[in-house]
């Protein structure tokens, strides 16, 4: 029998939650506390800043679990039907098949809940605005452990890009994946298309290749890649892209959270110990450690320097569509 729905306050929204107890994550161990749906909106809620800052006005794919995790996962690009009037969208063209899709745009923590109770975990912004959809304002680095990997040589990484953005004058916004590897974000002005900044994070890819050798690599197919290495995928940038949005839940077992860090907690902080259970407290006591990111926007022309000089210097291309 389904539990009884549950009204949701959002501000001056109010959102109905179905079947509140459906469990979402199932506990991992004897005595641990897994999480119901309800669990989730409570905390997309406790984080509400933090997620709607990441996911403001940008395009949005939703990672659906209908039955939690131990159903079939759903990635949709198109908003759910039964939407609200007030949960906002943005209109996207896929050449690739012919097609439109409209596909999420926050703009407020109601939608956030609601797209929760259509059974969304994760949310996958673009890294372009609605207003602009083909000019990226965010730039973004990922940093892929290989599968002999370990989330220390991520760290050594890490400060490598660290060091390269400091020198180019840029603000990065590090934060956990959720999962293995690390991201750092930069706010961009947009002036250039997709290619232009992907282009942009190869050259930096590149950079950081030739100052860590041993422990980065920016092989494109995964057959070339020594497995001990770091892969730095530019490719994050292309268009139709995504990553998942800090504060974003993943949907791994352990229910573990996308995580703003600072740059000096890198060496001790461990992916596995954010989750949606300890999240909430770090959020309440610090706050979205990328409030400000929109106040720190850097010019990739340099980047772009760069790019013509690899160029020239005969450096391979992979296409993105690759």
């Amino acid at each position: 029998m389904a539990s009884p729905s549950v009204e949701i306050e959002v501000d001056n929204r109010v959102v109905k939650v179905t079947n509140p107890d459906r469990v979402y994550f199932p506990p991992q161990q004897s005595g641990q506390a897994g999480a119901t749906k309800l669990d989730v909106v409570e905390y997309y809620l406790a984080v509400g800043p933090g997620i709607v800052n990441a996911l403001w006005e940008r395009p949005c794919m939703l990672h659906r679990f209908p039955k939690g995790l131990a159903g079939d996962k759903v990635h949709q690009k198109r908003l759910p039907a039964g939407a609200p009037p007030w949960v906002e969208t943005v209109q996207l063209y896929f050449p690739r098949w012919g097609r439109t899709a409209d596909e999420l745009c926050v703009t407020e923590l109601g939608a956030v809940i609601w797209a929760v109770q259509m059974s969304t975990v994760e949310f996958h912004p673009w890294n372009s605005r609605r207003g602009q959809t083909e000019q990226p304002d965010e730039w973004r680095i990922d940093l892929d452990p290989g599968p002999e990997s370990t989330y220390d040589t991520v760290r050594k990484v890490a400060h490598v890009a660290h060091e390269v953005l400091d020198e180019l004058g840029a603000v990065g916004f590090p934060k956990t994946s959720g999962s293995k590897g690390l991201h750092v974000y930069v706010r961009i002005r947009p002036d250039g298309d997709h290619k232009v900044v992907r282009r942009a994070a190869l050259a930096f890819a590149r950079e950081v290749e030739r100052r860590a050798p041993d422990l980065v690599t920016t092989e494109w197919w995964k057959k070339d890649r020594d497995p001990e290495h770091v892969f730095v995928d530019y490719n994050q940038n292309a268009r139709d892209h995504t990553i998942a949005a800090a504060y974003s839940l993943r949907g791994l077992p352990d229910a573990r959270v996308s995580t703003p860090v600072r740059w000096d907690e890198i060496d001790d902080a461990d992916p596995r110990d954010f989750t949606i259970h300890t999240v909430p407290a770090r959020f309440a006591e610090l706050g979205d450690l990328h409030h400000d990111i929109d106040d720190h926007v850097f010019d990739i022309a340099p980047l772009l320097e760069w790019a013509d000089r690899d160029d020239a210097a005969g450096a391979p291309d992979p296409d993105e569509g690759d």
